[in-house]
């Protein structure tokens, strides 16, 4: 009896290790810091917005990975001691003299400004963003990505649902360069739990700002520096308007060779 009832252990353990293996061996692990986006179609756009939201059309995403919060100062200035201010095309990466910016050189280093280690980077350009992912052997989201990750497959008008804004899920209507910390709005994450996708700050994106219907395979991917891109989910001092799943930064100013106070970043990440 005890040889026979340790032989139905055994032959019960390895069925359950053997199905927790296979289970496991569908759930990938995301790299540190960043959240499996799940591939597959989604409305992208609204009928119901700005001309440049028009039409709502259904884009097809490959899974991909994408940085829980956005980068922050500290993160930021990591890359600027590690890079410098340019890379060798001589593309600034980072507008340090701006008034508005929060990193600075300070003991032979750049350090991010007391109490501002956590906010989301600000004054870095397109190309700065766009060289930071690279940094990680990462890269920007393209706006189909930012936008499927911050509203999932049911369409919603904002990453938490469709609840009007309000303090507690976003920061927005703050005065000028007034940020908050990256993790300071859990209750607004998205339904795949990315942070801080609606207000704080706007976010730039791979994608060139071109009209929709979206496709990757127009041009509107060339990731070579010049063109306006797009930016996406408002700034701290955003309209309540601009913070939705949908919004693309229309009457931003967005030169993509400059910083700018209200524009960050996250990067993304194939899968």
């Amino acid at each position: 009896m005890l040889k026979k009832g340790y032989a139905v252990f055994i032959t019960l353990f390895i069925c359950l290790t053997v199905g927790h293996a296979q289970t496991n061996s569908k759930d990938p692990i995301s790299p540190e810091g960043m959240r499996l986006i799940p591939g597959g179609t989604f409305f992208m756009g609204s009928n119901d917005g700005p001309e440049d939201e028009k039409p709502q059309h259904t884009v097809l995403i490959r899974p991909f990975f994408l940085d829980i919060p956005p980068v922050t100062n500290a993160d930021f200035a990591k890359f600027l001691n590690q890079r410098g201010l340019q890379n060798q095309q001589g593309e600034t990466f980072y507008d340090h003299q701006d008034s508005d910016a929060r990193i600075h050189w300070h003991n032979l280093a750049w350090q991010a400004d007391p109490t501002y280690e956590r906010h989301p980077a600000n004054e870095v350009s397109w190309v700065g963003a766009r060289d930071y992912c690279a940094w990680l052997n990462k890269r920007l989201p393209t706006e189909a990505e930012w936008e499927k990750a911050a509203r999932g497959t049911d369409g919603r008008k904002y990453p938490w649902g469709n609840t009007a804004p309000h303090p507690k899920l976003a920061l927005f209507g703050a005065p000028y360069n007034a940020s908050a910390p990256v993790d300071a709005f859990p209750d607004g994450a998205s339904p795949y739990g990315i942070l801080d996708m609606a207000g704080n700050q706007w976010e730039w994106v791979s994608s060139i700002y071109q009209p929709y219907p979206y496709r990757a395979d127009d041009g509107r991917e060339n990731q070579n520096a010049g063109p306006v891109r797009s930016t996406r989910g408002g700034g701290h001092d955003s309209k309540v308007e601009e913070i939705s799943t949908t919004h693309r930064g229309r009457f931003l100013s967005r030169n993509p060779k400059a910083g700018h106070h209200n524009i960050g970043f996250r990067c993304a990440k194939a899968y």
